[in-house]
């Protein structure tokens, strides 16, 4: 993951639309909430499993970020192995960077 993604996940971050952790995004999917997750590079199996496989059961990307460690911190937290964008807008455009097509 680029610095320019954790950037745009920052934006969205203080604008209050990132869920963080694998209870409350597994929940946000299960409701139709999640437009994106990403998954710590070192998360456990588990986490792995439970939220990789509902957001594909429903359709959502999975993008694979940082450890979690980094990536909780980056943000103002402790270890986070899941996060969930809840903009659509956002998501889309953290996508297309992805992707190479921004």
């Amino acid at each position: 993951m680029t610095e320019h993604e954790l950037g745009l996940i920052g934006l969205g971050v203080r604008a209050g639309t990132v869920t963080m952790g694998v209870a409350a995004v597994r929940a946000g999917l299960q409701r139709g909430d999640i437009a994106l997750v990403v998954l710590a590079e070192d998360r456990s199996h588990r986490t792995a499993e439970k939220v990789g496989r509902l957001a594909a059961h429903k359709g959502i990307d999975v993008l694979e970020g940082p450890p979690a460690e980094e990536l909780g911190s980056r943000f103002g937290y402790g270890e986070i192995q899941a996060l969930g964008l809840r903009d659509e807008r956002l998501a889309a455009g953290i996508q297309d960077v992805h992707n190479g097509t921004r």
